[in-house]
């Protein structure tokens, strides 16, 4: 492979970096420089990925990484690689999980821990293409009417992170050093100054390609094929749909988009049916006709 480090988009890469009991300092540094002066976390308690419904009826949800602080709080930390329709309402219905777990048997007075979803994104949202906004951070709460917050222990930070633009020379903050690597840590081949802190030569060690044993080679390779092929056919069929859309009207053009991308999916053979339908935003019923036309078709 000719990267140094590894892609901290990837599954594998993300998990090697922060997704282990030997990298947690580098996930407990990150979520510091994003959360605020009363929620600051000093350890953390890995919990499963997967949360389960109230019954077998309720749908599973599964996170990248999902951890505890000893005073309760709650952290979702997700990768989102690509744009995915009700992208919001999926981020919604996850933070229900650690909240709904909270409930104790018998006598209870509903006081909750604080719940953070953290959402790191390789994408901008769609609005804010519209408003010509480049923010990095968005930090979202409950407010009122007169925009005061409501609730402050739900609270949602997306990262949209092509909007970060900053060089090795123009870090300042601890944050800024964070989002420089998720941007540029797999085109890295040496450790630039202003990252040669003890946190950061940590973190390096742990994303040397070099370093790692045949079967985590083999494991990331196979993780950087998924993120790359996802990302060309998600883009690819964007592409077309904005095409088609000029022709045929907005809405009909983005439809016919999500059905290529989803024909794409199915080729690739990366997915199950459940993820394609929400990588695009179409029914289980759609994805499972255009398998069988695929099916079909051979």
């Amino acid at each position: 492979m000719k990267e140094t480090y590894i892609n901290l988009f990837t599954d594998f890469g993300f998990k090697k970096a922060f997704g282990e009991e030997a990298s947690k300092e580098h996930l407990i540094s990150f979520l510091n420089t994003l959360l605020p002066a009363k929620h600051q976390i000093q350890d953390l308690q890995f919990s499963p990925t997967e949360a389960q419904g109230a019954s077998a009826l309720d749908r599973k949800a599964i996170f990248d990484l999902t951890c505890v602080s000893p005073s309760g709080e709650t952290f979702i930390v997700e990768l989102q690689k690509a744009k995915q329709n009700f992208f919001k309402d999926r981020s919604v219905f996850y933070a229900t999980f650690p909240i709904q777990q909270q409930a104790q048997r018998g006598e209870w007075d509903f006081k909750l821990s604080a719940v953070y979803t953290i959402g790191i994104l390789d994408f901008v949202f769609d609005d804010e293409e519209r408003r010509h906004r480049q923010d990095v951070v968005h930090c979202v709460q409950l407010k009122d009417q007169h925009h005061q917050v409501f609730y402050d222990k739900l609270t949602f930070i997306y990262l949209t992170l092509p909007n970060f633009t900053k060089t090795a020379e123009q870090l300042e903050t601890l944050q800024d050093k964070w989002f420089f690597l998720f941007r540029h840590l797999h085109e890295l081949d040496e450790i630039p100054p202003r990252l040669r802190e003890r946190v950061f030569l940590s973190l390096f060690e742990k994303a040397s390609i070099a370093r790692f044993e045949p079967e985590e080679r083999q494991a990331y390779e196979s993780s950087l094929k998924y993120y790359r092929d996802l990302k060309n056919v998600i883009e690819t069929a964007r592409e077309e749909g904005r095409e088609e859309g000029h022709k045929a009207g907005h809405e009909e053009g983005q439809q016919q988009a999500n059905r290529e991308t989803a024909r794409r999916l199915l080729t690739l053979g990366l997915m199950a049916d459940e993820q394609i339908a929400t990588a695009t935003g179409l029914s289980l019923a759609d994805i499972q006709r255009l398998r069988e036309a695929a099916t079909k078709a051979q």
